[in-house]
């Protein structure tokens, strides 16, 4: 049986479908402030409750939520989201539903990633503004997660024989089609046995689901297939990392907010502004989109890797860029950030990319020239007179950013921002106090 897409739009369209194709569990989706995501199942029994009254859970056991004396949280299936899980039988399908989180009293809980972006893009709707968003997740196929050996040795756009995934990736894309999500194209990327699947962009908060369902995907693709997938930023020494490039635009009133006819690069006043947001605030949510200790092993020169604080038209050496492969046309004018890493929690990603760029707005900064050099090539001192800045260098210099930051508390909120910053803080110091392989081989034979 072909696998249904749905499109259902209140909780009668849900009821329906779970009795029409047979569903026999239903598996309720959110994420912790990591982005790891959560899920629990029900049954078709208790679906029509789950809706009028939620299901609560003990929120003190997942990382950032609540302390245990305040533990109890309740979840609302959003039923927007609902779709059959392509990897599981069809004979008894099982349905996933996103979850909105909520205290016992029905106010949204202000420690959920998902409700973080609700608000941020409630706040640009005020102003007219639809945010759309499509993120390139790039992720590598091992032999398995203890046994980090390469499938291939191709590199970008590499076809079979050199590409051995090929299979993989058809097998992935189908299941993307069957959960209603719409594919472009993939490729072998620049690494041995890393890939790229591209998603037509859509609205944020569809987008951030989306990401999450892809990474669910590909990840049990890759097990039926007898191996491991991987978003590790760098799990290879010496060759390219994983990113997560995110095009992203502002829509209002039907038309592209960021697309000018008569303005230079067709850029509207609010899309310079916006870039101009990113720019001034990217060491700032830098840990929201590179969130971990190994995304600054990416984050180098030399391996196609965005460090430095700059825009350009064409440039892949700045951390901006203004895709051109449509010049003119209204539709593609886009923006494209090119530090995340596919490791970061979506939701909270989305929310501070939107949220610099809306104070870049508020706030009319005034956007840089663009560089249009290889900046990979400056020495030091040539940056230094074209003005142009670097990403934080390491975890901790990341998060020191963050901490200091009033928009990113503004953004995310006074609980959402402590409790990453407590996460991050503990990461590093257990990352800090770790005694390496490296360090062993370098050091002990000589001291």
């Amino acid at each position: 049986m072909e696998t249904p897409v749905f499109n259902c739009k209140n909780a009668d369209d849900v009821l329906k479908a779970v009795n029409d194709y047979n569903v026999s569990f239903l598996q309720f989706w959110f994420v912790d402030i990591m982005g790891n995501l959560k899920s629990f199942q029900i049954l078709p029994s208790e679906l029509e409750g789950a809706f009028e009254e939620g299901m609560g859970f003990d929120g003190s056991s997942i990382l950032g939520f609540t302390r245990i004396e305040e533990s109890d949280m309740v979840a609302f299936p959003d039923p927007t989201t609902f779709q059959l899980v392509a990897w599981r039988p069809t004979e008894r399908p099982v349905a996933r539903m996103f979850c909105s989180i909520r205290y016992p009293d029905g106010t949204p809980f202000v420690g959920d990633p998902r409700y973080v972006l609700k608000r941020v893009l409630d706040k640009a709707a005020a102003k007219g503004y639809t945010m759309y968003v499509g993120p390139e997740l790039e992720f590598f196929l091992f032999t398995s997660p203890s046994d980090p050996r390469v499938l291939d040795l191709g590199g970008y756009f590499d076809a079979p024989p050199l590409d051995l995934g090929n299979d993989i990736r058809r097998d992935i894309i189908f299941s993307l089609t069957r959960m209603g999500i719409h594919v472009e194209y993939s490729h072998h990327e620049v690494a041995p046995s890393q890939h790229e699947i591209d998603l037509r962009y859509q609205e944020a908060l569809k987008m951030a689901d989306t990401a999450i369902t892809y990474k669910v995907v590909i990840k049990e693709t890759a097990r039926k297939h007898g191996c491991y997938a991987t978003f590790m930023p760098k799990p290879l020494f010496g060759e390219n990392g994983s990113g997560m490039h995110t095009h992203q635009s502002l829509f209002k009133n039907g038309r592209n907010a960021f697309f000018d006819a008569g303005e230079k690069f067709n850029l509207s006043k609010d899309c310079r502004a916006y870039i101009a947001g990113l720019l001034k605030h990217a060491k700032e949510f830098c840990v929201l989109t590179n969130p971990i200790v190994n995304s600054y092993k990416r984050l180098v020169p030399g391996y196609e890797a965005p460090v430095y604080i700059a825009w350009a038209n064409r440039n892949r050496s700045a951390l901006i860029r203004v895709p051109m492969y449509k010049p003119g046309k209204e539709a593609a004018t886009r923006i494209e950030l090119r530090s995340p890493d596919p490791t970061c929690n979506p939701y909270l990603a989305f929310a501070a990319m939107l949220g610099a760029g809306l104070k870049g707005m508020e706030e009319g900064y005034e956007l840089s020239t663009p560089v249009e050099e290889n900046i990979f090539k400056m020495t030091e001192r040539e940056m230094f007179d074209r003005g142009i800045d670097s990403l934080p260098g390491s975890l901790q210099e990341a998060i020191s950013h963050f901490e200091n930051s009033e928009l990113m508390k503004e953004v995310l909120g006074e609980h959402m921002h402590a409790a990453y910053l407590e996460a991050k803080k503990a990461e590093w110091d257990e990352y800090r106090t770790h005694i390496s392989e490296w360090e062993l081989k370098r050091y002990l034979p000589t001291t």
